[in-house]
């Protein structure tokens, strides 16, 4: 069967349209497919920025230059025991041996001229306190004020440009409002001095405790449910306006970790504390 000189030219047509819609389907595979594996990604825009920015990235940026780490060497008191151990030499008092032990918690700087406000139980028996900032500047930083019954010290360091934070009022706060813990959780771990972020609700107000073993006495407390684990004691409970209302001091758990049970002394309760010091 002969084909017409239209019938060729129609074959050539379609043999080029085939040709044409497979290169554009091989040339876009090619270019999403590695798009997919990149191992640096494309920068985000500006605009993408701006649309994931919320009132807690905000409230972060506010706070998270003022929140240290705080450094402790403690001197303990460690008695030796016998070469055999229970027994005749048990009756022999050997002299007790002393021994360095390294801890750390966290702090906020909450005056321009270096004050810091943490936990007593972090930097009581310290012989050498360090704070570290976001920033990576060190400081050697003394002890000018403690509430050894109310869990409260405050620290002073000197330098130059200290960034602080805002202290708040805890008078008013609401049940389900947002709460974010900075501080600096498994700090020996991390070798890091960039703060964490967790971000909960207030759980409850008023929380008091009976006075504990080591007497300490912890009354209307805030409980929140954002994250805090060991080291975060000591830094900051901020509201969504970027303003601390409490300093996270301990929480409940059976195993060490965050059961999202968390209490922060209010920082009305705080600046009444600072201001007998």
């Amino acid at each position: 069967m002969k084909i017409g000189c239209f019938g060729i030219i129609l074959i050539i047509l379609l043999n080029a349209a085939i040709s044409i819609a497979l290169i554009q389907y091989y040339n876009s595979d090619k270019q999403v497919v590695p798009d997919m594996f990149r191992e640096s990604p494309a920068p985000a825009s500006k605009t993408d920025i701006a649309t994931r920015e919320n009132a807690i990235t905000k409230a972060v940026r506010m706070v998270e230059p003022a929140v240290v780490s705080v450094n402790v060497m403690k001197t303990e008191i460690v008695r030796a025991r016998g070469p055999f151990g229970f027994g005749f030499f048990d009756f022999f008092d050997l002299a007790p041996m002393q021994r360095q032990v390294q801890s750390i918690g966290s702090g906020v700087i909450y005056d321009p001229e270096g004050y810091i406000i943490t936990n007593a139980h972090v930097v009581r028996g310290a012989t050498q306190i360090k704070v570290v900032l976001p920033d990576k500047r060190e400081f050697d930083a003394g002890i000018v004020g403690m509430d050894a019954v109310h869990d409260i010290a405050r620290l002073k360091i000197s330098g130059n440009k200290l960034p602080f934070a805002k202290l708040g009022d805890s008078k008013n706060l609401i049940i389900g409002e947002w709460s974010i813990a900075l501080g600096n959780p498994y700090g020996f771990l991390m070798n890091d001095s960039k703060p964490s972020v967790s971000v909960g609700v207030i759980s409850a107000v008023n929380r008091s405790f009976a006075p504990r073993a080591d007497k300490l006495v912890y009354k209307n407390m805030i409980q929140t449910d954002a994250a805090v684990n060991p080291g975060n004691s000591g830094g900051p409970l901020v509201n969504i306006n970027g303003e601390i209302i409490g300093i996270n001091t301990f929480i409940f758990s059976e195993n060490g970790g965050s059961v999202g049970i968390g209490f922060a002394i209010p920082i009305n309760s705080v600046k009444a504390f600072l201001s007998q010091m």
